[in-house]
């Protein structure tokens, strides 16, 4: 049950990340945006991928339960690009001054 509810978790914000990355895209502006935030939870993603690979019980099943690191690298990933996004907007705002 509670793999399930990870899954459940990742998932929300698989879908919110993606949504977060079209918005700062579109805007061309960092306000409202804390890139502290965004690093933050890209280590609570590093910690929650390496916490699989450290987890015996998990590792001795993961060949059944490989999934559930697609959405921890997939998350990952997009915060990652929401990351780039805001320097690419921090540049705009500072050539825009």
């Amino acid at each position: 049950m509670s793999e399930i509810l990870e899954i459940v978790m990742l998932v929300a914000f698989g879908v919110s990340w993606p949504i977060s990355l079209i918005k700062n895209i579109k805007s061309r502006s960092t306000k409202g945006v804390s890139i502290l935030f965004y690093f933050l939870i890209l280590f609570g993603y590093v910690a929650g991928i390496i916490s699989k690979f450290t987890n015996e019980a998990y590792m001795a099943s993961i060949n059944e339960k490989w999934y559930v690191l697609i959405f921890y690298f997939f998350n990952f990933t997009v915060v990652g690009l929401n990351i780039i996004v805001y320097f690419r907007n921090k540049a705009i705002e500072a050539k825009e001054v």
